[in-house]
C-alpha cells in the first residue's frame, strides 16, 4: 500500500489498516510533504518520506512504487485525484481518495472562472476518466470519506427507516433507479448532511490563528470554493446570486460566494436548531445526480442536497476573523485533538419533506469514545478514518469495477465495518422545518407554503 499525504486522517487511519487488513507495516509506505506525523510512522514501523508530490514528478515517484495488486490511498491535498486515479488506473493498482483535490490553486486561482472552481467541476473531470477507461478496470473509489463517503450509505438506510416507520411497504432497491424511485416515493425533498461539532479545546484559540479538529488546510481550502448544492426539481426559485452549470448533468448550482461566508437554518438531535454553512462537497452533486428520475432525458424528481455545517467553536472564531480579513491566510493553523476536553461530533443526515416531516439519522461520536476505540484519533477524524477502512475493504472485496462513486458502493458492508466505531447510532424524527419561530421579530420573505424551498433554509 502506497499512502500519499499523511496528515490527521493519515495518522488516524494507519493503526486501523494495521488492525483490520492483512498487511505488515513492510508493505506500506508514506509519501508526504513534510514530518508533521513521521513520529507516528515510525511507531508502527512504516516508511516514511518526505517527498512532495507535483505535477510534474507524480509519475515517476509515485509510479516507481506501484505495481498491478497494489493499493493507493491519496490522503492528500493539493495533488490532483484525477491524476493519481489515472496513474493508479495504469498501474493496475486499486485506488481511493476522500475527496477530489486539484493541483494548486485549483480552488482559489481567479483566473479560472467560479464555475470550474466547484465540486461540481471537479467531479466532471472525474466522470470523464469514467468515459475513457470504460468503466473497467481496478477498482478506484472516488470520494468516500465520512463526508462524503460514509453519509452516502446513512442517507440509504435511512429511506428504508423512513419507509417502514410510515408504512410504505417496499422491496430493497437494486439499482439507482430503484433508490430514486424510492425517495420520490416517499416525498423526500431536501437532504442536509447536517453536522454539529461542539468538542471544546483546553487552549484558548489565538488571534490569527485558524484551529480546526480535522485538516485546517483542507476546510480553508474547501470553504473558500463557491457555495454548492444539488438543486431539486421542487425549487421555485433560482438565488439570485446562484448559477447553473453549462455542462455535464445539470444536477447543481453553485453561488457567487464562498461557502464559508454562506449558512442555512438545519437541525441535529443534539445541537437542535442551528446555523450551518454549506461548504461545498462531492455528495451535494453526486447525491443529487444518484436520486434523480428522469422522463426520457428530462429530470422529474430531483432533492435539494449540501452540507450544513456547524463546527466546533474554535472553528467558528477562526472562520470569522478570516472572513473579517477578506480571507487572507492566518498566520498560525493548528489541528486540536490531544487537546480536546469534552464534546461530540454528531454527524448524520437530514432527510425532509415525508410524511413525518424530518428525519435525522447518523453517528453521535463523543472524543472520549474514540479515544477508547482507535489511537491518535478524535471523534472527528475516527468517522473519516473508520469510514477510508471501509472504502478500502470494499475495494479489496470488489477489485475489479473501475472507477466508482460512494453511491454505488454495498452500504450494508460500509455499515457493517464502521459501525462499532462510530459511538450512538440513532434516527431521530423531528416537525423541524426552518420556517419555525420565524417572522415573530422581523418581516422576512419566506414560502409559507413550502417549508423546504431553500430561500427558507438560506440565513440573509
Amino acid at each position: 500500500m502506497l499512502i500519499v499525504g499523511f496528515g490527521s486522517i493519515g495518522a488516524g487511519v494507519l493503526p486501523l489498516l494495521l488492525r483490520h487488513l492483512n498487511i505488515a507495516p513492510k508493505q506500506i509506505t508514506i509519501i508526504t510533504a513534510d514530518s508533521r506525523y513521521s513520529r507516528i510512522a515510525a511507531e508502527y514501523g512504516v516508511e516514511h518520506l518526505i517527498a512532495p508530490v507535483t505535477r510534474e514528478n507524480y509519475r515517476t515517484l509515485l509510479g516507481a512504487r506501484l505495481s498491478a495488486g497494489d493499493f493507493l490511498l491519496n490522503l492528500s491535498v493539493e495533488v490532483s485525484s484525477v491524476a493519481l486515479a489515472g496513474l493508479a488506473h495504469d498501474k493496475g493498482a486499486l485506488y481511493l481518495d476522500t475527496c477530489t483535490e486539484p493541483w494548486p490553486g485549483g480552488y482559489t486561482d481567479p483566473s479560472i472562472s467560479l464555475a470550474h472552481r466547484t465540486n461540481y467541476a471537479l467531479r466532471e473531470t472525474v466522470l470523464e476518466l469514467r468515459r475513457k477507461t470504460g468503466g473497467k478496470g481496478p477498482t478506484a473509489v472516488i470520494a468516500h470519506g465520512a463526508n462524503p463517503g460514509l453519509v452516502s450509505s446513512f442517507i440509504k438506510q435511512a429511506l428504508l427507516n423512513i419507509a417502514a416507520d410510515t408504512g410504505v411497504k417496499v422491496t430493497e432497491p437494486r439499482d439507482r433507479a430503484g433508490w430514486a424511485k424510492l425517495a420520490q416515493q416517499l416525498g423526500i425533498k431536501t437532504i442536509h448532511v447536517a453536522e454539529r461539532d461542539d468538542q471544546v479545546d483546553a487552549n484558548p484559540r489565538q488571534i490569527d490563528e485558524f484551529v480546526n479538529t480535522w485538516s485546517v488546510d483542507g476546510f480553508i481550502s474547501e470553504g473558500l470554493q463557491p457555495a454548492e448544492m444539488g438543486w431539486g426539481t421542487h425549487e421555485k426559485v433560482l438565488p439570485p446570486d446562484g448559477r447553473t452549470q453549462e455542462y455535464g448533468n445539470g444536477a447543481a448550482i453553485y453561488l457567487l460566494r464562498p461557502g464559508a461566508s454562506t449558512r442555512v437554518r438545519t437541525w441535529t438531535p443534539r445541537g437542535g436548531t442551528l446555523h450551518g454553512w454549506i461548504i461545498t462537497h462531492n455528495e451535494s452533486i453526486s447525491t443529487a445526480d444518484y436520486y434523480t428520475v428522469f422522463d426520457g432525458d428530462k429530470p422529474v424528481y430531483r432533492p435539494t442536497v449540501h452540507y450544513a455545517y456547524h463546527p466546533c467553536g474554535a472553528t467558528v472564531t477562526s472562520l470569522h476573523e478570516m472572513a473579517g480579513r477578506n480571507w487572507a491566510y492566518p498566520a498560525r493553523k493548528r489541528l486540536i485533538r490531544d487537546d480536546i476536553v469534552s464534546g461530540t461530533d454528531e454527524l448524520g443526515v437530514l432527510l425532509m419533506g415525508h410524511a413525518k416531516g424530518a428525519y435525522w439519522f447518523g453517528s453521535q461520536l463523543s472524543i472520549d469514545e474514540a479515544r477508547a476505540l482507535a489511537p491518535h484519533n478524535g471523534a472527528t477524524t475516527l468517522q473519516v478514518t473508520v469510514s477510508v477502512l471501509a472504502g478500502i475493504v470494499w475495494a479489496i472485496e470488489n477489485p475489479e469495477r473501475g472507477i466508482v462513486e460512494c453511491e454505488e458502493l454495498d452500504y450494508h458492508r460500509i455499515l457493517d465495518v464502521v459501525h462499532p466505531y462510530l459511538g450512538n447510532v440513532v434516527g431521530v424524527y423531528s416537525d423541524w422545518t426552518p420556517l419555525i419561530g420565524r417572522g415573530k421579530l422581523f418581516p422576512e420573505d419566506l414560502d409559507t407554503d413550502d417549508p423546504w424551498q431553500f430561500k427558507n433554509f438560506r440565513v440573509v
